[in-house]
């Protein structure tokens, strides 16, 4: 039986997603993101934020790069990613990010409006729709 990687993950751009182009003009964009959760610990509400590595590629980096900045809310899919490299100094590092299958935009109505940008459908990335962030269960 082969094992499930998936990640799903609500939470707040960091900062404007970087891109950088690859050979042959391969596309990469990634960008920290903010999980907030809040919870009670001796009678006091606590709030604990995790940061996580979202990496994007190809033509979904691309429409992340286009639409998605710093403070931004989005919802993603992924799959866990570790990797290694060497630092500076020579000494073998490893990080652990989440690769991005899709993502949708979400936050309030008005958070968009102004924005007379077309949001271009493509085989990876959904479709921007703000008055579907009114209809999420929570």
């Amino acid at each position: 039986m082969s094992g499930i990687n998936k990640v799903i993950l609500i939470g707040h751009l960091g900062k404007d997603p970087e891109i950088r182009y690859l050979e042959g003009g391969v596309s990469v964009a990634s960008f920290p993101l903010a999980t907030s959760e809040t919870f009670n610990k001796d009678g006091k509400k606590v709030e604990q934020t995790e940061w996580h590595n979202i990496v994007m590629w190809r033509s979904l980096a691309d429409v992340a790069a286009k639409y998605l900045q710093k403070g931004k809310l989005v919802y993603i899919e992924g799959k866990l990613r570790t990797r290694s490299f060497e630092d500076k100094e020579g000494i073998k590092k490893y990080t652990t990010e989440v690769v991005a299958e899709n993502f949708t935009m979400l936050g309030r109505k008005s958070d968009f409006e102004g924005d007379n940008r077309p949001i271009t459908k493509t085989d990876s990335a959904s479709e921007f729709n703000p008055s579907d962030a009114d209809d999420l269960p929570f």
